[in-house]
């Protein structure tokens, strides 16, 4: 095998191993009893599209190459709106902390 050959099946192995996720924002919600709130949070996660197993010709590299760009690209745009978000939910809910509500020992009903 010539080292150019070498080169691309490395990089095909890499871009397999990545090519069938692509990354989505989730937001999940708990109570915060200090201020009385419930607080948002996101987080990426992970979610498999497809798989490209049993590979082995020049066409099946350039689906690779796609794929990894894919996945690739969706890890920065989710990690993109992940921190905005967040950011945001920090702020929404330091504006309702203002006035923390006495302590009790049940928290109000679900939103």
């Amino acid at each position: 095998m010539n080292p150019l050959h070498r080169r691309l099946s490395g990089f095909a192995l890499v871009l397999l191993l990545l090519g069938g996720c692509v990354y989505m924002p989730e937001t999940t919600t708990r109570y915060d009893p200090k201020c009385g709130v419930y607080e948002k949070k996101m987080t990426m996660q992970p979610y498999q599209i497809g798989s490209l197993m049993g590979c082995r010709d020049e066409g099946c590299v350039s689906g690779l190459v796609a794929a990894g760009a894919v996945s690739a690209a969706s890890a920065v745009i989710t990690g993109s709106v992940v921190l905005v978000g967040n950011v945001a939910y920090w702020l929404e809910k330091q504006g309702q902390c203002l006035n923390p509500p006495p302590q009790s020992d049940s928290p109000p009903p679900a939103q």
